[in-house]
């Protein structure tokens, strides 16, 4: 039963959730303005709206259909029957409590005045709610192709974004360009997910990016949002006049020119699978090094 629960909450991805943080608790920390209990409630409050995410879509994808016997993809535990979906849907609830509640905690800490803090409560409810309807409801948006604008948004622009502003109380329009690297990454990574699923979410009705563009130009798209998250970072130094230690991230590019080798070349799912994770954990070294490149 525990297996199935953490085989439901997804591990692999969560590393996503740390690098959006990390990358905002590095730049925070290199404009002066680091928060170590700030930065650990940031952690909380993504972590679990993470955990949400992959719930929902636990059970959203099973109820809607895309998580068929057809499906090509590991199967879901709702989906084998592994976790009632009542069991989940209380799951759901429980999870969308606890990332608020940690919100909540996390903004009390950041001393933030009224009009700013409610605007923040506001983009925290807004984000659970985007990550449970993504795959729930009557027209589930990720059946309608817009699941990477939203992942872009939220865990790219306002993860990285935000954690930088709560610490440091202040708005840098630069910080949009490592924002941007983490935000394409981020996409780059459902951009996989939704590849190898390719054919069980046309049959389903669930209209993805790859379903959309097929799969020659969702392999272009994945370049391309590997690429300008690379760039994007490498403009944000020469901006900043970094010397030549400050682009120790590059060394990341191997990793990530190997992920599009493999989801050109590897057409099977249970081949596509495994880059993942290999690019989630990609993007949280990229992070690191990046971390090590501005400080």
């Amino acid at each position: 039963m525990i297996k199935d629960w953490i085989e439901a909450i997804r591990l692999r991805t969560l590393p996503l959730a740390i690098a959006s943080i990390g990358m905002g608790g590095i730049l925070a920390y290199a404009d002066g303005g680091f928060k170590l209990r700030v930065l650990l409630l940031c952690i909380s409050t993504t972590v679990t709206l993470q955990i949400l995410s992959n719930l929902a879509n636990d059970y959203g994808d099973s109820v809607h259909g895309a998580d068929s016997v057809d499906r090509e993809g590991p199967l879901r535990v709702v989906q084998q029957g592994a976790i009632s979906k009542n069991a989940m849907r209380i799951a759901i609830i429980l999870t969308a409590i606890l990332s608020l509640i940690s919100g909540i905690f996390l903004l009390q800490e950041s001393a933030l005045n009224t009009s700013v803090f409610w605007m923040f409560l506001a983009l925290g409810i807004l984000a659970i709610a985007a990550a449970v309807l993504y795959t729930n409801g009557y027209r589930p948006y990720g059946y309608e192709g817009f699941g990477d604008i939203s992942v872009f948004l939220f865990f790219g622009i306002l993860a990285v974004g935000g954690t930088y502003y709560l610490q440091t109380g202040k708005i840098d329009p630069l910080i949009l360009l490592p924002a941007t690297s983490i935000g394409c990454f981020t996409v780059a990574v459902l951009n996989v997910n939704n590849i190898r699923d390719i054919e069980s979410d046309k049959a389903a009705g669930k209209y993805s990016i790859p379903v959309r563009l097929g799969r020659a130009r969702a392999v272009i798209y994945h370049g391309l949002l590997l690429f300008t998250g690379m760039i994007s970072a490498f403009v944000f130094q020469w901006i900043k006049g970094a010397p030549l230690p400050g682009y120790l991230f590059l060394l990341t590019i191997p990793l990530f020119v190997q992920n599009f080798i493999a989801v050109k070349s590897k057409l099977k799912a249970s081949a596509l699978d495994p880059y993942l994770k290999r690019l989630a954990l990609s993007t949280l070294a990229f992070v690191v090094l990046f971390g090590f490149s501005v400080m």
